[in-house]
């Protein structure tokens, strides 16, 4: 039985939330900037991926680098942790993504 209270229970929220997928999938291959991030992924809003990647953060799944330039340029990863819970999601994707491809070829 799952606790109301349980912190696994917040990040299971937060991972497999509409945005939160598809950032963990969008920064599988390579970090990305706050902007670019936006770009990868059709439909969210730049207050949505603010609390998206926030979230992540917090949850330890994804890294937000700042360097001191002016303006401070903010890059996004997956830590390792975010590699680890983010495989399995890109394994689904690629799955859909591959039966999609064979229906639309035959």
């Amino acid at each position: 039985m799952f606790h109301t209270d349980c912190p696994a229970r917040d990040m299971v929220d937060h991972v497999t939330s509409r945005w939160g997928i598809w950032v963990l999938i969008s920064l599988r291959s390579n970090d990305l900037r706050f902007y670019e991030l936006r770009d990868s992924i059709r439909g969210i809003s730049e207050k949505m991926l603010a609390q998206t990647l926030r979230a992540l953060v917090q949850d330890g799944l994804v890294r937000r680098e700042v360097e001191p330039t002016t303006p401070p340029q903010v890059t996004y990863g997956l830590t390792e942790f975010g590699r680890d819970v983010g495989e399995p999601l890109s394994e689904l994707f690629d799955r859909i993504t591959r039966r999609l491809s064979e229906q639309d070829a035959g």
